[in-house]
């Protein structure tokens, strides 16, 4: 379990303000740590927010800097109903950030649409991306679930209130976790951003944005960072497959499956991840006998 609650995590969040698309949005991040090399930017998905990190967001802050964006359309970034909230308009809000954050390049750890936008970071801005680890990351073809097309249809915002889109999520995410009862943390964090009529919408609207094209145009073959592809090896939602073939197709990769992991890989097995995530990033930092 982290350490810090979900409302302990976001009374601790900063903020800054983004131009995505000639819209100002806020932007709020999770920011510890102040050890040498490249900042660590570390980039969630659907339907969750920055605090899927927070098991694993403490060992890598012992030495580096760690900054963990909500995504606009997420947890306390921007949730009004007027801006896109695709992988496309997330890479602009990442590297707006960047901007705003002054650091010229970083490494990237991005889960589920979190991957995604660190593809097309990689590929389209080589000098923001010093390394990349994508886990159980949306890619080519991949996605959107079947749930996911389901959310993001228009009526969903008209015939959804609050407890119904959270019951819903609870269920998915029940059903996909490896110990749910263990994950009970997690599950309520998840949950919590989801509160309001506004946040229902935010969700549909989110879910509506999930565009394939966005993946397929990325050639993964022209990615320069080396690349860890650290992925829960019993997903559903994003099977190993897709970890197999960027693993053929970026010049400089490696695959390591955490087997016993589902889609929520950081949050089913925290203490092998981090140690897997550690020892990429880390100069001189071994895995463990349980990360073996």
């Amino acid at each position: 379990m982290p350490s810090l609650t979900y409302d302990e995590w976001t009374e601790a969040q900063d903020w800054t303000t983004v131009p995505v698309d000639d819209h100002d949005l806020h932007v709020a991040y999770y920011e510890e740590g102040e050890g040498e090399g490249d900042p660590v930017v570390f980039l969630h998905g659907i339907p969750t927010c920055s605090y899927l990190w927070a098991e694993v967001v403490p060992r890598i802050a012992e030495e580096r800097r760690v900054i963990v964006p909500d995504m606009v359309g997420y947890g306390e970034s921007s949730m009004d109903d007027g801006f896109d909230r695709s992988i496309r308009a997330q890479e602009e809000m990442i590297d707006g950030l960047l901007e705003e954050l002054g650091i010229d390049s970083c490494t990237f750890v991005g889960h589920d649409l979190g991957g995604g936008v660190g593809l097309r970071l990689a590929a389209r801005r080589p000098e923001r991306v010093d390394r990349l680890v994508l886990s159980n990351a949306v890619a080519y073809d991949s996605w959107p679930i079947e749930t996911i097309v389901q959310l993001g249809l228009p009526e969903t915002a008209d015939t959804t209130n609050v407890g119904e889109l959270r019951e819903l999520l609870e269920g998915m995410m029940t059903d996909t976790l490896v110990d749910p009862e263990r994950s009970e943390w997690f599950l309520e964090g998840m949950k919590a951003q989801w509160s309001s009529e506004e946040a229902v919408v935010s969700l549909v609207r989110n879910a509506a944005a999930t565009n394939t094209n966005h993946t397929t145009e990325i050639d993964p073959g022209e990615i320069e960072a080396p690349t860890l592809l650290l992925w829960g090896a019993d997903d559903e939602f994003q099977p190993i497959e897709y970890a197999e073939r960027l693993n053929d197709d970026i010049p400089d990769s490696e695959l390591v499956g955490i087997e016993g992991a589902r889609h929520w890989v950081p949050v089913d097995r925290p203490e092998e991840y981090g140690d897997r995530l550690a020892a990429f990033l880390l100069d001189g930092y071994e895995v463990s006998a349980e990360g073996s």
